[in-house]
């Protein structure tokens, strides 16, 4: 048997586990209480499994329309974010010049600034584009998209600048040689090596994009453009709360990318890890 203090770090881990689950243990056991039961105790299982409030929620937030519309946001978000960041970092990287280094280093500044620092200037910019150069902004998927590449790229740029550093140039060389241009040296040969912070940086950024909430309540006034965290609005009024419907859709936002991220953790610290070591 270990030592009764060898055990200490292994409790301290299983109670720091339970602190962080117990959000969702509550919103899940709730979603299926009545009222009655929800007021009575909070933490107690419920009595039966009753997914009417789900039913109710899914109605009230016309969930598969703002699913469409979060699937759309997050997946072209993530593949512009991707394609940018990535291209960017190799050009970084390569091109090893005073610009360069000042480029990244503008780049990591970025990601030290806090976004309510800047939600009202980008707004008034976004309403300029829309009036003065016909461009729609605010209030279409696009522009939402558009400002969340420019909020993202910063971190996936450094991710991707790390992880870069470690790939032999020897290659980029050699395909050069056999009459490769640019463009197809970076999606034959550097591209393909980037698999695992590639799957990082999707990682994150789908929790970043599906989870936020106010860059699309700041864009998006259409009730039709609205996505998941925005929908959710519905079950907090001014004066009342329907707490059993709002903890069903609750669990309904987080069960689609808790799939997802179930599915692709294991890149996770591998990606991280190597960008930042290599």
């Amino acid at each position: 048997m270990k030592p009764a203090g060898k055990w200490i770090p292994s409790v301290l881990l299983l109670i720091l586990a339970l602190v962080f689950l117990s959000p969702i243990y509550i919103m899940l056991v709730n979603s299926f209480k009545n009222r009655a039961e929800l007021y009575t105790n909070a933490l107690a299982l419920p009595q039966s499994l009753n997914f009417e409030y789900y039913a109710s929620a899914i109605d009230k937030m016309n969930f598969f329309r703002v699913l469409g519309n979060s699937l759309l946001v997050t997946i072209l978000t993530v593949i512009f974010v991707v394609i940018l960041s990535s291209m960017t970092a190799w050009m970084l990287v390569r091109r090893d010049t005073k610009i360069s280094k000042w480029m990244f280093m503008a780049y990591v500044a970025t990601m030290l600034i806090p976004f309510q620092t800047l939600m009202m200037p980008l707004m008034q910019v976004m309403d300029w584009i829309r009036t003065y150069l016909h461009l729609p902004m605010l209030n279409t998927h696009g522009g939402l998209i558009y400002m969340n590449i420019g909020f993202h790229a910063s971190m996936a740029v450094f991710l991707y600048h790390g992880f870069i550093k470690s790939i032999p140039i020897a290659l980029e060389e050699a395909a050069t040689l056999d009459g490769c241009t640019k463009f197809g040296v970076f999606w034959r040969i550097v591209f393909p090596m980037l698999k695992t912070i590639t799957i990082t940086v999707a990682i994150l950024d789908v929790i970043a994009t599906w989870n936020d909430y106010l860059l699309p309540s700041l864009t998006l006034s259409d009730k039709a453009l609205r996505t998941i965290p925005l929908s959710t609005f519905y079950f907090f009024g001014e004066f009342t709360i329907v707490w059993n419907q709002a903890m069903a859709g609750l669990t309904l936002t987080i069960i689609p990318v808790v799939i997802f991220y179930a599915f692709a953790q294991k890149y996770i610290i591998k990606g991280i890890a190597a960008g930042a070591v290599k």
